[in-house]
């Protein structure tokens, strides 16, 4: 698994405008009852978080005019994968916040369990 093309298309759902392809993205990242937890939140599989990642989506590239990238670097210890994402202007390089991603991987490399952390 080459953990920083797992990171980059982790980031890329998010910023996906597509609907169709945002649920094939949702489809290939996530086992069927993947798991999302951000902040006191717990999301539970495709439909759900499909949904949660509408709504940030929505909030901040959007509404907002912001892109988000993963960081390079994306490092793993078992069967967990960790990296950092930031978010930025659509047309700019300023970072504007920055995330933390520890992601539990299924042997066929597809999140199991996703926690999310913001501000990293």
């Amino acid at each position: 698994m080459n953990l920083n093309e797992l990171a980059d298309r982790y980031v890329a759902v998010w910023n996906e405008r597509d609907s169709e392809k945002r649920k094939r993205q949702v489809a290939e990242l996530w086992i069927p009852q993947g798991e999302h937890y951000v902040e006191s939140r717990r999301v539970v599989g495709h439909d759900a978080l499909e949904l949660r990642i509408i709504e940030s989506h929505n909030e901040f590239v959007r509404d907002a005019g912001n892109r988000f990238r993963a960081v390079p670097g994306a490092r793993r210890e078992g069967n967990v994968v960790a990296f950092y994402w930031e978010m930025l202007p659509a047309n700019a390089d300023t970072v504007l916040g920055k995330g933390l991603e520890f992601v539990v991987v299924s042997d066929a490399g597809k999140i199991v369990q996703d926690y999310q952390f913001y501000p990293a």
